[in-house]
């Protein structure tokens, strides 16, 4: 046999047995709405509650600060589980216009420490 036809065949994809017809190329499975379905009746089965009137969410990571703004919230208590969804922005804790406000973030987190 030949050395290009042996590189085809091989390239080639077979949906079935032998004597099946071949693909001409293989499908690419998008997944993007099979996991968004995962996570909500994941969610669904802890209970979750959606947190409404929330502006802006904090996420405080060593030097750098992940800021949700606008962003829905959901909650189950009993299982300690927070869902924040929206768009995140990334900014360093120095960054100029998180850094004045930094003050007043840290004075909430030490009145409402439990």
């Amino acid at each position: 046999m030949d050395v290009e036809k042996l590189k085809k065949m091989i390239g080639a994809v077979r949906t079935g047995g032998k004597g099946s017809i071949r693909r001409k190329k293989k499908a690419v499975h998008k997944s993007n709405t099979t996991d968004d379905k995962r996570l909500q009746t994941t969610l669904k089965r802890l209970s979750v509650n959606a947190i409404p009137a929330i502006e802006e969410v904090n996420i405080f990571k060593d030097d750098t600060v992940i800021q949700f703004q606008n962003p829905k919230v959901q909650a189950s208590i009993v299982a300690n589980t927070w869902v924040v969804s929206g768009t995140p922005q990334t900014k360093s804790i120095f960054s100029k216009p998180f850094y004045f406000s930094l003050p007043m973030c840290m004075h909430i987190l030490k009145t409402r420490i439990w």
